[in-house]
C-alpha cells in the first residue's frame, strides 16, 4: 500500500498547486496530495498574513490525519502553524523551511536563504533562531517578486535567484542555498546550472518542498514521528468563531 502525503496549501489563491503537479511528487510508494484553506490571506509575505493563515491550516491538518493520510507537510517557507499542527495530531508534520534549513546545517558550514521580498528577512531570521541554526545562516536574500507573481516570467524569476544565488556565495559565504519560497520548487537544477556556469559547482541549491517530501517518506518508512512529550495533545475547550474538526483529548 502506497504511503499518503498531503499538502497543506496555507493560502487561499487557486492554481499555485495542481493536483498534477502533486502528483508528480510522488513515486511508485508515495502518492501526494493537497488541499487549500478556505479562509486565510491570499499568499504568505510575513507574520501578519501568517496569523492569518493558522488557524485554517490546523484544521486542514487535523482533517488529514482523520482521513488516513500518513503524513502532511504545510505547503510555504513560513511553516505557518508547524508547532500547533503537531500538538493537534500523531501523524509526522514537516515545515519546509525547518527541513531545509537542517538538511543545509548538514550540508555546509553556512547557508543563504533567497526568498521572495525583503520584507520576509526577519520572519526567516525568526525561524532560523527558533530551529536553532542562525549560527549556520550567513544571510537572507530576495528575487523583489510577489509570491503571486513568481509563475508569470520564469526566466525572470531563474536570473533573479541565480544572481542573487552568486551574491549569497561570493559576498555572504554560503557553501549551500535554500530555495526560500515552496513556490520555487523545480527550480533547483537549474540555479545549479547556473552557479556551475559561474565557475560555483559543487554548492547544493536546496528545494524545500522536496526536501520535506523526502524527509516524510524517511520517517514513515522508519516509523517515527514527532514525540507527543513535546507536542502533547491539546486540551479539548470552546474555541468560539472557529470550524474546527475534534481535537485533541478531554484530560
Amino acid at each position: 500500500m502506497k504511503n499518503r502525503i498531503r499538502l497543506i496549501v496555507p493560502i487561499i489563491t487557486q492554481g499555485l498547486r495542481t493536483e498534477a503537479h502533486a502528483a508528480a511528487l510522488g513515486d511508485d510508494d508515495t502518492e501526494i496530495s493537497f488541499v487549500t484553506i478556505d479562509n486565510g490571506p491570499e499568499t504568505i509575505e510575513g507574520e501578519f498574513d501568517e496569523v492569518f493563515a493558522k488557524p485554517d491550516t490546523v484544521a486542514k491538518i487535523i482533517q488529514a490525519e482523520q482521513d488516513g493520510v500518513d503524513a502532511v507537510i504545510i505547503d510555504c517557507m513560513g511553516d505557518p502553524g508547524l508547532a500547533a499542527a503537531r500538538e493537534a495530531v500523531a501523524i509526522p508534520v514537516l515545515g519546509p523551511c525547518q527541513t531545509a534549513m537542517h538538511v543545509a546545517s548538514m550540508l555546509g558550514h553556512r547557508f543563504s536563504v533567497v526568498t521572495v521580498l525583503c520584507r520576509l528577512h526577519p520572519l526567516l531570521d525568526n525561524l532560523a533562531s527558533i530551529y536553532g541554526v542562525s549560527g549556520k545562516m550567513t544571510s537572507v536574500r530576495s528575487v523583489d517578486i510577489p509570491v503571486i507573481e513568481l509563475d508569470k516570467d520564469p526566466e525572470r524569476l531563474c536570473r533573479a535567484l541565480a544572481e542573487q544565488s552568486i551574491r549569497a556565495i561570493e559576498d555572504d559565504g554560503a557553501d549551500v542555498i535554500i530555495l526560500g519560497c515552496t513556490g520555487m520548487d523545480g527550480l533547483a537544477d537549474a540555479i545549479e546550472n547556473e552557479l556551475m556556469k559561474a565557475r560555483l559547482s559543487g554548492v547544493p541549491v536546496i528545494d524545500p518542498i522536496n526536501a520535506a517530501i523526502s524527509l516524510a517518506k524517511a520517517l514513515l518508512r522508519s516509523k517515527l514521528s514527532h514525540s507527543k512529550r513535546a507536542f502533547g495533545y491539546p486540551r479539548r475547550k470552546k474555541i468560539k468563531g472557529f470550524n474546527l474538526p475534534t481535537y485533541g483529548n478531554e484530560e
